[in-house]
């Protein structure tokens, strides 16, 4: 550094600086009489011993080590530091000399005010022209830039238009602002001016000549967002928003964040406060487990859980192509290079011996399930065998290799179910709760007491059932927006083909939460657990799935009716018209968390009750018997109301909407 150019002219210019605010501090206080022969000599006396003091004061406070076209507040609080530092120095070295004989003590504050102001000048100054002058290269052309109008003149405005007058590259130029507080009108932003409200947007994009608009607000509920963007789509120009804090893994919000609007951002939920230290005790440093890893909420739960630096993230699942996804995208994108990816299925018993032998995690995010209704409802015995049978096995799995915490991930198809992937989840919550440390009868599976003889942990239940240290717990919620399989993305592709879109009823609602709200929740209910509990997603208001339809024709600037269809096509075998999260007689309890509530209920059965059920499952199963089946679901469910119809593979379901597959 003390060899650049840079670096010495600066100094240089510091010097003449400081010299200039002595100079004018004898001249305030003398009332310009400088150069009379007593000040001159003091003066001149005075001079060198202050720049002497000065500029190592300066230097080793960092004044010649910042970047100055990047001067901050910070930068600032240190040239006021070093100031005052000097000036105490500067004190100090008189008093020693001569006591402060002859001296006046209002210059010396009058420098120290005037040597802040001046540095700080200096430095503004060089930030100013190196912002300004890092625009086009020599020879290079200008490129036609967006004229932008932002809504809402706060924080997140505040940080784009900031962004956007120091990069030059960026292809907007800011032009003006509106919010919806009119008191804010003509106050300016970074130069750029609140011409007036969100209430006139049409007539402000007209006055402006505006070729773009951005909606910056960092949390807006659905309703308001909603109204925003009609006023966007009256103004007959594209239009974008910048995505709430939750889509931010790093929580910074800039440009290249900017997307379209997405439905999302009209459900309008609120942003998921985290606890981050309790969800850090369970899974910082600890081997972590996530089935379906490759599916919607177990990728996000994988992106999710290595912000909290986990030792090791297994990632197991079934399709190779969403395994692969998510490897990749944790090591490229997020720097994770401790991913392990485990190509296999849950129901593979030998497999989940190795992977536990191997990698012994600490905590299981059980995420891995058919989901899809119409497809479970014709095929029942691939619920029984990947939903029911490999939970089964996952959880005495986790059992014999003492896994700390092992959180089911449920759904709310599980409450009075109508349907046999509701019904699947719901047993599966049943086991979860049967083998809960309090209620456990030492009961393995077949298949764990074949395997067992070969595994050496397995040997201390081989006489009686010690308790185990493993706490289960389930998270239940509704359905997750955009997630595989879900409505959403069969709606866009209606309306990109022009319609018709298809909507089962009228009536028909649905609760809806986003991938990234319903992953966070899941992690903190897994730090609230202490056993057998299942925690409850509050999942605000139902949707009605006629409404989002219309919705989303609207966003993509076409009017329903008129422009795309919408036909009813009716309910379909196992299908709901609305959806519940609780039972009648659970016991439903709020948490410390404004987001989760719990049940209080108790296990149904027992381990070996439930064995004996699974065991004539398996047999169902192996005879692809679906009517078997349905009544075995019912014997365990007695609320689960089976459609016997379509039980078997030759039944007919016609492809309409589904809006029941919508699941995590």
């Amino acid at each position: 550094m003390g060899s650049s150019p840079r670096f010495w002219a600066i100094l240089a210019l510091d010097i003449l600086l400081l010299s200039l605010s002595l100079y004018c501090a004898y001249s305030l206080r003398f009332e310009g009489n400088v150069f009379s022969l007593d000040q001159s000599r003091q003066f001149l006396n005075v001079l060198p011993i202050t720049i002497a003091v000065k500029i190592p004061i300066f230097y080793f406070g960092g004044l010649y080590r910042g970047m100055w076209r990047y001067t901050s507040t910070d930068d600032l609080l240190n040239i006021f530091k070093a100031t005052s530092l000097a000036t105490m120095m500067l004190v100090v070295v008189f008093l020693y000399a001569n006591r402060f004989s002859g001296l006046s003590r209002s210059v010396f504050i009058l420098d120290t005010i005037l040597t802040f102001l001046l540095i700080c000048l200096h430095r503004g100054s060089i930030r100013y022209f190196l912002s300004s002058s890092t625009g086009l290269h020599v020879g290079e052309e200008a490129k036609p830039k967006k004229r932008l109008l932002l809504i809402g003149a706060g924080d997140a405005a505040e940080k784009i238009l900031r962004e956007l007058k120091t990069n030059h590259h960026l292809p907007y130029m800011p032009v003006a602002l509106v919010d919806e507080d009119p008191r804010k009108t003509g106050l300016k932003i970074h130069g750029i001016a609140v011409v007036g409200t969100v209430d006139a947007l049409d007539e402000h994009v007209v006055r402006n000549s505006i070729d773009e608009i951005l909606i910056s607000i960092d949390s807006v509920k659905g309703g308001d967002m909603k109204r925003l963007v009609k006023k966007c789509q009256l103004a007959r120009i594209p239009f974008k928003v910048i995505p709430g804090y939750g889509e931010i893994l790093n929580g910074n919000i800039s440009v290249k964040t900017i997307r379209d609007i997405s439905y999302n951002d009209l459900l309008g939920r609120e942003e998921v406060e985290l606890e981050q230290g309790r969800i850090g005790d369970y899974l910082t440093g600890k081997s972590v487990l996530v089935t379906g890893a490759g599916g919607s909420i177990g990728s996000e739960l994988c992106r999710q859980i290595v912000r909290f630096r986990a030792g090791k993230v297994i990632l197991l699942d079934s399709c190779e192509e969403n395994l692969y996804n998510i490897q990749m995208e944790l090591l490229h994108e997020h720097g994770v290079n401790n991913a392990i990816a485990i190509l296999g299925k849950v129901q593979d018993a030998r497999l989940l011996n190795m992977v536990f032998q191997q990698h012994r995690p600490s905590v299981v995010f059980h995420a891995a399930a058919y989901k899809h209704v119409p497809l479970i409802e014709r095929n029942p015995w691939q619920a029984v065998s990947n939903n029911i049978i490999a939970t089964q096995l996952l959880i005495e799995t986790s059992i014999v290799y003492e896994v700390e915490r092992f959180v089911l991930v449920s759904t709310d198809k599980a409450v009075r179910p109508t349907n046999v992937m509701g019904a699947s989840k719901r047993v599966t919550e049943l086991l979860m709760q049967a083998y809960g440390s309090k209620k456990w009868d030492g009961t393995f599976s077949d298949t764990w007491q074949e395997m067992g003889g070969q595994v050496e942990l397995f040997s201390r239940f081989n006489d009686h059932a010690p308790p185990h240290k493993t706490n289960f717990m389930a998270v239940r919620f509704g359905n997750v927006v955009g997630s595989s399989g879900s409505v959403l993305p069969l709606f866009k592709r209606q309306i990109e083909k022009g319609g018709p879109v298809t909507v089962t009823d009228k009536e028909i609602t649905r609760y809806f939460m986003s991938i990234d709200e319903a992953s966070q929740l899941i992690l903190q209910a897994g730090s609230m657990g202490s056993g057998g509990e299942i925690f409850i997603l509050k999942m605000g208001e139902p949707v009605k799935i006629d409404v989002m339809a219309r919705d989303l024709i609207r966003l993509a600037g076409k009017e329903p009716e008129t422009e795309i269809e919408i036909q009813y096509t009716g309910l379909r075998a196992g299908e709901k018209l609305y959806e519940e999260l609780i039972t009648v007689g659970e016991g439903i309890v709020d948490t410390p968390h404004k987001k989760i509530m719990v049940l209080q209920g108790d296990s149904l059965y027992s381990c070996s009750m439930l064995q004996k059920y699974l065991d004539e499952f398996t047999v169902f199963c192996r005879e692809h018997d679906g009517v078997a089946i349905k009544s075995k679901l019912h014997s365990i469910i007695p609320e689960y109301t089976p459609d016997m119809t379509s039980g078997y593979i030759g039944c007919v379901d016609l492809p309409s909407t589904n809006v029941a597959n919508e699941h995590n």
